[in-house]
C-alpha cells in the first residue's frame, strides 16, 4: 500500500478560503469595502504578503474589486467570475452545483459535442476510431465511479482532440471539475453501466461515421439528463 504525502494548507490558501466563504455565505456582502491590508492583516494575524497575495487571486476569480486609491471590494462573482469561481462555489457546497450551473454546463456541452461531431466523423482515422473504443471498454470494466469517469474524461477529451479545433479540448479540459462532479452525481444515481451504455452509442455513430446521427444522440442524451429520465440534480 503506498501512503500519501499529508501537506497542510498554506496561510495564504487559509486566508482565501476565509475570505471565500465570507463572501459566498453573505456575510461579506456584494459591494461591502474590505479593510486596508495592514488592519486586514493585523485582524487575521498574517503577513501583508499574505494578504496582497490572497486579494490578487480572489480579485483573479472574480471575488474581489481592487479600485486603485479607493480600496478592495466584494465583487458580484455571478458577473465577474470565472470557472475558479464555480469551483470555489462547488467546495463552499460540499461538491454540489446548483441546478441552473448543471443544466448551463449541459448546454455548453451540446455546443461543444456538436461542433466536435462536425469536425471530426467524416474524416476520423480507423486507428482514432479503435483509440476512442479502448477508452469507452475502459468505462465497462471499471470497478469503481472514479476509473469509470476517468475512462469517460478521456474519450470525450480524445474525441475533442480529433476535432482539429484548438480550443474544444482546451475548453473542455477547464470543466475538468465540474465534468468529474457532475458524472459522479450521474454514476451515484444511474450506475457506472449507463454511462457506458451513453458513451458506447456515441462511438458507435463515431464507427459509422454518421455525424447526423452522432449530433442527435449527443443532443438527446444531453437533453435527458436536463429535464428528461437521467437528471442529477441534487434535489432529486
Amino acid at each position: 500500500m503506498e501512503f500519501q504525502k499529508i501537506s497542510s494548507p498554506s496561510l495564504r490558501d487559509l486566508f482565501i478560503e476565509q475570505l471565500e466563504h465570507l463572501i459566498l455565505s453573505g456575510k461579506l456582502p456584494v459591494g461591502e469595502k474590505l479593510p486596508p491590508e495592514r488592519q486586514l492583516a493585523e485582524m487575521m494575524q498574517v503577513s501583508r504578503a499574505v494578504v496582497n497575495s490572497g486579494i490578487s487571486e480572489l480579485e483573479k476569480k472574480g471575488f474581489l474589486t481592487v479600485k486603485p486609491r479607493s480600496g478592495t471590494y466584494v465583487a458580484d462573482f455571478r458577473r465577474k467570475g470565472t470557472l475558479d469561481t464555480l469551483i470555489a462555489i462547488m467546495n463552499y457546497n460540499g461538491g454540489r452545483m446548483r441546478d441552473q450551473e448543471i443544466r448551463s454546463i449541459f448546454e455548453v456541452r451540446i455546443a461543444l459535442d456538436t461542433l466536435a461531431a462536425q469536425l471530426a466523423i467524416d474524416t476520423i482515422s480507423d486507428k482514432n476510431i479503435q483509440r476512442l473504443l479502448e477508452f469507452v471498454n475502459q468505462i465497462r470494466d471499471a470497478q469503481d465511479v472514479t476509473t469509470a469517469i476517468e475512462a469517460a474524461y478521456e474519450f470525450q477529451h480524445e474525441f475533442a482532440l480529433i476535432s482539429g479545433n484548438t480550443l474544444i479540448p482546451l475548453i473542455f479540459q477547464s470543466f475538468r471539475a465540474p465534468i468529474f462532479n457532475m458524472w459522479e452525481r450521474y454514476c451515484e444515481l444511474y450506475g457506472i453501466e449507463e454511462l457506458y451504455r451513453s458513451n458506447y452509442k456515441t462511438w458507435t455513430y463515431i464507427r459509422d461515421r454518421d455525424t447526423q446521427g452522432a449530433i442527435a444522440w449527443v443532443q438527446k442524451s444531453m437533453q435527458d439528463c436536463i429535464d428528461g429520465e437521467h437528471q442529477i440534480y441534487y434535489e432529486l
